[in-house]
């Protein structure tokens, strides 16, 4: 891990987060896929998760985000019932999208830019960054009680100093 700039280590840090997401996914079995957790199916709360890193983490005034394909209104609001079902497949490949239009991003980072404002929005670039990080670390640990809870197991998760491994998601401690 680099730690000779701010935006060093937010990379890092983030690429080790969307692994953590990845694998969560994969974690989740078929039969809790549509489940619900606070009357919202489990897909809603990670495309929930996965939606607001999608708008928030760069810019959530960018006039050119466009959402994705399969998204109706209101769909990554949890206190709305969805009129759809995504399928794990659509959510595999919108968190690959999310995570390398994010990947992409931070690695065009510089600690001089963290404090500037992206166009049209009123927040720090290193605000919106350190927001979703708050918003994923509190869905993320959700997912994760809900899945402990009901199969028993613990979504493996990488801390600050083991290696990213190599050999897929799906893994439990």
């Amino acid at each position: 891990m680099m730690q000779d700039s701010l935006s060093h280590i937010i990379a890092d840090q983030t690429r080790r987060a969307l692994w953590e997401v990845r694998n969560v996914i994969a974690c989740v079995p078929e039969e809790l896929w549509t489940r619900p957790y606070c009357e919202a199916p489990l897909w809603q709360h990670m495309y929930h998760m996965l939606h607001s890193l999608d708008v928030w983490y760069q810019n959530p005034r960018d006039p050119a985000y466009t959402e994705p394909d399969f998204h109706t209104d209101q769909l990554n609001n949890l206190d709305v019932r969805p009129d759809i079902t995504l399928t794990r497949a659509q959510l595999e490949a919108y968190f690959e999208a999310v995570r390398e239009k994010i990947e992409a991003y931070t690695a065009s980072l510089t600690d001089e830019v963290l404090l500037e404002k992206p166009e049209n929005c009123e927040y720090a670039r290193f605000t919106c960054i350190l927001a979703q990080f708050r918003h994923l670390h509190t869905h993320l640990g959700m997912l994760m009680g809900f899945l402990i809870g009901d199969t028993g197991e613990w979504p493996f998760v990488l801390g600050l100093e083991r290696s990213i491994p190599d050999d897929g998601f799906g893994t439990f401690f």
